[in-house]
């Protein structure tokens, strides 16, 4: 898949999980955070990224440049997606829905998160399995991913598309 040149959108980022994590070595316990980032311009581009480190804005950091270079482009159809659509990540299984306008972001909180920064408004999801925020955040992208427009499709099969979806 081809890397999405960021320089040119406007990004915003949201931290969806901040974990504890310890290893323990012979002199005690060392500390670090694990910080679980989506970025994304509520215009098609969004992206999830994990980024660890001592201190939690170092994290941060390391998660927005992760997410930046996981970023992908979504196929919008409206405010929705075009067609019902599953991803996996781990345990982690979502089940996305196109939804009429004005029905909302019907989602927990990392699908949420990563729908929002998408630009999704309106979709309906079910998260089946694992409910760890990171899988669920990377199984939804997962899901966006193999999302096709309309448009593509009919070129793959030689059609026109209908006026009904344009």
């Amino acid at each position: 898949m081809a890397r999405i040149d960021t320089t040119g959108l406007e990004l915003q980022e949201r931290v969806i999980q901040i974990r504890r994590v310890t290893k323990v070595v012979q002199g005690g316990k060392r500390l670090k955070f694990r910080v679980v980032v989506v970025v994304g311009d509520s215009q098609g581009h969004v992206g999830v990224g994990v980024g660890k480190a001592a201190e939690i804005p170092n994290a941060v950091r390391k998660g927005v440049e992760d997410a930046k270079k996981r970023m992908i482009e979504v196929p919008l159809s409206g405010t929705t997606i075009p067609h019902e659509t599953t991803g996996k990540a781990g345990a982690g299984i979502v089940f996305l829905k196109p939804a009429v306008p004005g029905t909302g972001v019907i989602a927990g909180g990392a699908v949420r998160a990563v729908m929002e920064l998408a630009g999704i408004k309106d979709v309906l999801s079910k998260s089946l399995g694992s409910n760890n925020a990171l899988n669920m955040a990377r199984a939804a992208v997962k899901a966006l991913e193999v999302l096709k427009s309309p448009e593509v499709v009919a070129r793959n099969r030689g059609k026109k598309v209908h006026e009904l979806w344009s």
